[in-house]
């Protein structure tokens, strides 16, 4: 049975800042995959109906994978749903990531929650993998430099 994951932050930066982060190719690509891996967005058309596509590289080994899918909701500041699915036909299904954006007094807080996740992906790695990609989407977002 497929699994559900769900993840909760605080981050110390305001909910436009952290949703452009989530709709940008380049700073996708700078938090989006965990530790130890690259990301190149092949695709990125930050709008409902539009499409995305990225691969991610184990820097390690070199293999890497890739996935895309559609964004069905995108409300700046608030909301995105989009769809994931794998090329790999070993990793079957589409999965849905929710995030949902509020504001906070000390910034903004973030649920995510991603379902029909494959079975042969452990639970524990999924969370494992989001929790760093978090900690570096946090790193982007929370400096407030001017000029």
């Amino acid at each position: 049975m497929p699994n559900r994951i769900t993840l909760h932050r605080v981050i110390a930066a305001g909910p436009q800042k952290v949703y452009r982060a989530f709709v940008e190719p380049d700073a996708v690509a700078s938090w989006l995959p965990p530790f130890g891996f690259t990301c190149t967005v092949h695709e990125l058309d930050a709008r409902e109906g539009g499409r995305h596509r990225m691969s991610f590289r184990n820097f390690t080994t070199g293999d890497s994978h890739s996935f895309g899918g559609t964004y069905l909701e995108l409300v700046p500041g608030e909301r995105i749903v989009y769809t994931d699915a794998f090329d790999d036909p070993n990793l079957p299904g589409e999965m849905r990531v929710t995030v949902t954006l509020k504001a906070v007094s000390v910034g903004t807080e973030m649920t995510v929650l991603q379902e029909n996740v494959p079975d042969v992906i452990p639970p524990e790695a999924c969370y494992l993998g989001w929790q760093e990609s978090l900690r570096k989407l946090a790193r982007l977002v929370e400096p407030d430099i001017a000029g």
